[in-house]
């Protein structure tokens, strides 16, 4: 779906994540964390809650909070100015730009991007396994090498309401909105509003975060708070 946005604006993408490499082949996600020497943890500005369990090879950026009970483990990466709400899980490998805010009790596993100016509400959860199992058919407790990890992206801009469940392997676009307790089973286009269990597409939403009104001649979309006009091309 292409997009062309009003009033000669251009939306910033400075996902600032170095450290990642995401590809896209044959339809799937594929999530590579670069190298990086340990201790990750090395900005004196970051300001972690005593509480908190932050992996000495998590890499943390600059003006960061990280608040009551969170756990990041190690190889995460966060970007510069997020916020982490209490009791957020951030698994091995997680990838989150800059400026995202991560609510309450938000679950984050292996596999998944998050670029940056992203907001997670309370209680949503990042799934990464399609089939989930504790054990193999043979009955033995399944092990990291038993199960592939699903990559979910989430991209700039975008908003995730609280308790929304995002399965893997999704792309969530930029600046789309996930209505609060949706469960997300498919890719959600570029400013798309999506609610529902399996999530449906019911409009569209200004980088404002409004939603937006087609026009009289229904060629655009306009936003009535920030006066903003869109055409989508599907």
């Amino acid at each position: 779906m292409g997009l062309t946005v009003g009033k000669g604006r251009k939306t910033k993408e400075d996902n600032a994540l170095k450290a990642v490499e995401c590809e896209v082949g044959g339809g799937d996600l594929v999530l590579k964390v670069e190298q990086i020497p340990a201790p990750f943890f090395q900005h004196a500005n970051v300001y972690v809650h005593a509480t908190a369990d932050v992996s000495s090879e998590a890499l943390i950026g600059e003006g960061t909070r990280i608040w009551h009970h969170v756990q990041i483990r190690e190889k995460a990466v966060l970007g510069k100015n997020c916020i982490v709400g209490k009791d957020v899980y951030i698994d091995s490998e997680v990838v989150i730009g800059d400026r995202v805010k991560i609510q309450n009790r938000v679950s984050l596993y292996k596999g998944v991007m998050i670029e940056s100016g992203v907001f997670i509400g309370p209680h949503v959860c990042f799934t990464n396994d399609l089939y989930p199992r504790a054990i193999n058919p043979d009955g033995e407790l399944k092990t990291d090498s038993d199960w592939n990890v699903e990559c979910t992206l989430v991209r700039y801009g975008a908003s995730i309401g609280a308790g929304a469940v995002i399965l893997p392997g999704v792309r969530i676009g930029t600046f789309a909105l996930v209505a609060a307790g949706a469960t997300v089973t498919a890719d959600v286009p570029d400013h798309c509003l999506v609610m529902g269990t399996p999530a449906r597409v019911r409009g569209y939403v200004c980088r404002c975060g409004r939603p937006l009104t087609l026009s009289q001649k229904e060629v655009s979309w306009f936003c009535q708070n920030c006066r903003e006009s869109y055409v989508f091309n599907f």
